[in-house]
């Protein structure tokens, strides 16, 4: 009898401690992924700016600080780690436009200067540092747009013209010339993210109406076609859709992060295009905030900028996706 006491003492013990193990696995989450903080940015705190890379020079122009729109332009050096002023944008000042390069230029273009909204649309030489307005933007004047470049051509969709839309004009650098250009399936939206790869671009989240965009597309710059893609809601534990978050791609990856759900959310997602699926990696390390700029040049990636509330930043944070994360907290 004793055994049989002392044997269902010993199962009770083990049936206690199952649930305490398990708990303590479900709390593992991913540490894969550092970010890391780099020299201020130099210029006024502020929200919505764009951004753009050539080569590997990265440009950040024009944004709100809370208190006025701006023009001013500004490189990074990530050598240096050092910030340059470069020539003003001579055009309206704003917030919320888009920005590519092609080849050896940066693009600019549409958005807001708190009364308007925008379509002009101009071209930017690094090598000389000056500006030159080229053909505007020949859909509705809007912000909140996307704007990239796959395959040597810029396009320009969605975004906010007094309701959301999901047209898509493709421009063409060597005449200077727009084309309409077959938009992607799904609903109208504004404060999209995106990033491209191998000369796809990859496209998601938004917002229509109020409510979070959930479907996931790629836009193959080569064959011009479209093609859906699981949806970002694919997992209950997925929290990638998001309004005004910021897409970027290291290597064959691309990476969400930021942005807002609700509220502000620092959790950064790994994309892998040849499995369709999505991995958590370690959550930004700045303040949660939303319209945050990017640059990557495919190798490296920054984020910097953005808002809390009416608070506007000026930090700037590297990723580097395949470190563990030496944050303690």
């Amino acid at each position: 009898m004793k055994k049989v006491n002392r044997l269902l003492s010993a199962l009770a013990t083990l049936i206690m401690l199952v649930p305490l193990y398990s708990c303590q696995d479900s709390d593992d989450t991913s540490t894969e992924g550092n970010w890391v903080r780099k020299s201020y940015f130099e210029g006024s705190n502020r929200s919505n700016a764009s951004s753009f890379t050539v080569g590997s020079r990265y440009f950040v122009v024009g944004g709100y600080t809370g208190d006025e729109y701006t023009r001013d332009l500004w490189e990074y050096d990530a050598v240096l780690d050092a910030w340059t002023r470069r020539a003003d944008f001579p055009g309206t000042a704003r917030s919320n436009a888009v920005a590519f390069a092609i080849n050896s230029k940066g693009y600019y273009g549409t958005g807001y200067d708190g009364r308007n909204r925008l379509g002009d649309f101009w071209s930017y030489d690094p090598n000389s540092d000056t500006w030159t307005e080229v053909s505007s933007f020949p859909g509705t004047a809007r912000y909140g747009a996307i704007g990239f470049s796959v395959a040597g051509k810029g396009y320009i969709g969605t975004g906010f013209d007094g309701s959301e839309q999901k047209d898509f004009w493709q421009y063409q650098p060597e005449t200077d010339s727009w084309n309409s250009f077959i938009s992607m399936g799904g609903a109208k939206r504004s404060n999209a993210f995106v990033f491209t790869i191998n000369d796809v671009a990859y496209i998601g989240g938004g917002v229509n109406n109020g409510l979070y965009e959930y479907d996931f597309w790629a836009l193959d710059g080569t064959t011009e076609t479209w093609t859906q893609k699981e949806d970002l809601d694919e997992d209950d534990d997925y929290t990638i859709a998001r309004s005004e978050g910021v897409g970027f791609s290291v290597g064959a990856l691309g990476y969400i992060t930021t942005g807002s759900v609700g509220s502000l959310t620092n959790t950064t997602w790994q994309y892998n295009p040849n499995l369709d699926v999505w991995d958590d990696k370690t959550d930004f390390e700045g303040t949660a905030r939303s319209g945050a700029s990017v640059f990557s040049d495919g190798n490296r990636a920054f984020v910097l900028l953005g808002r809390s509330s009416s608070i506007r930043f000026d930090d700037i944070w590297e990723f580097l996706p395949f470190e563990e994360s030496d944050d303690d907290d």
